[in-house]
């Protein structure tokens, strides 16, 4: 966004958790004040790598510390590590570009209390919150009657839950739209990502249109043309559609509440196409009702979710266990859950804690031997 639009935006700081080669090229390239990385083993090869005069920031705070400064941050951290991230950046009264789902997943309530803070605000970058976001400009309060998120179907869509049993790592990987890293690619393929949605939708709208649960629906949709849309009283559906590229709602984000000057994943309405919509297969994909199961139960539910899934997820990657097993470690993990009320960070940090243990002991349980 910022080489598409330079004299729009200025970097004022980058971060990364150990990526030094990618975080060195882009200083070089956009010149920021400061650069982080969070391990701080790293801090010495960063510091020769950037432009001399950047200041280098080091260690389990250095990205938390550099999300107080900019007038919008984007939190592109994957899984649970994205949390103090969040929290600082919300804190300070940032506006905050989210990619990172699993931290307010994981810790909604905690983030709800400081979402409430003055010139604070969530504009959402996954492209289907962030086509619900759009959509909901359409109406007020109290209009809307559903959301509905699309989903691509992933690598597997239309297979049975015996087929499942035999899928590979590389199969799972192997998504048929969107590029995106091994974690979250493996979530598309069990429909996880759909389900962590769901949660995050509640999180992101549920307070400004009072619906629940119940009001949230799937629909596959392989074409990933619609990227969601929301059903009003009236019985209005309103869509948000372009071509699959990440690079439109990250500008929506960093530009709202006007619109980006470069065009992204523009249709061209003169090629004929055709749109399709299924509902999920719920029995194949048991992950995306385990994720609806945490986000009703509330309190730290979410959290132990999200953690159960990372670590099975890491055990799929690591070949430990196989693919059916991600859905069974994850509802094992889930049995167990103690229903602590996440009265703060701190608490949904534990929470997290205690569920990989229970999570790493269900993986234990269910290790394919060579």
């Amino acid at each position: 966004m910022v080489r598409a639009e330079p004299d729009r935006y200025r970097v004022i700081a980058l971060g990364a958790n150990r990526s030094v080669g990618a975080l060195a090229v882009q200083a070089k390239e956009l010149r920021p004040e400061r650069v982080a990385i969070a391990d701080a083993g790293l801090e010495d090869e960063l510091r020769a790598a950037v432009p001399r005069g950047t200041e280098v920031w080091a260690g389990p705070g250095a990205l938390e510390a550099i999300a107080r400064d900019a007038e919008v941050v984007v939190n592109g951290v994957v899984g649970f590590a994205g949390l103090p991230v969040t929290l600082a950046a919300l804190a300070a009264g940032r506006r905050l570009a989210l990619a990172n789902k699993e931290s307010l997943i994981a810790a909604g309530p905690v983030v709800q209390r400081v979402r409430a803070t003055p010139g604070a605000e969530i504009i959402p970058v996954d492209s289907e919150h962030c086509a619900v976001h759009q959509c909901l400009r359409g109406g007020g309060r109290g209009e809307v009657r559903r959301i509905v998120l699309t989903a691509s179907g992933g690598p597997f869509r239309g297979r049975s839950a015996g087929d499942l049993a035999r899928v590979t790592v590389e199969d799972a990987l192997a998504h048929p739209t969107w590029r995106m890293g091994p974690k979250i690619t493996v979530d598309s393929s069990t429909l996880m990502n759909k389900g962590l949605e769901v949660i995050e939708a509640h999180e992101l709208f549920g307070p400004a249109t009072g619906i629940g649960y119940d009001s949230i629906d799937v629909v596959v949709h392989p074409q990933s043309i619609v990227h969601s849309m929301v059903e009003f009283r009236d019985g209005a559906t309103v869509a948000q559609l372009s071509e699959p590229d990440m690079r439109l709602p990250i500008s929506y984000a960093l530009a709202y509440p006007d619109r980006g000057e470069a065009e992204f994943g523009a249709l061209d309405w003169a090629a004929a196409r055709s749109l399709d919509f299924e509902p999920p297969d719920r029995d194949a994909f048991a992950c995306l009702d385990l994720a609806y199961q945490a986000g009703r139960a509330g309190g730290t539910a979410p959290a132990w979710l999200n953690a159960a899934n990372e670590v099975a997820v890491q055990a799929f990657l690591d070949h430990r266990i196989p693919w059916t097993a991600i859905a069974e470690v994850i509802s094992e993990t889930l049995d167990a859950h103690d229903g602590t009320d996440p009265t703060g960070a701190d608490v949904v940090m534990e929470a997290d804690r205690v569920a990989r243990v229970r999570a790493r002991q269900a993986v234990e349980r269910r290790v394919v031997t060579p």
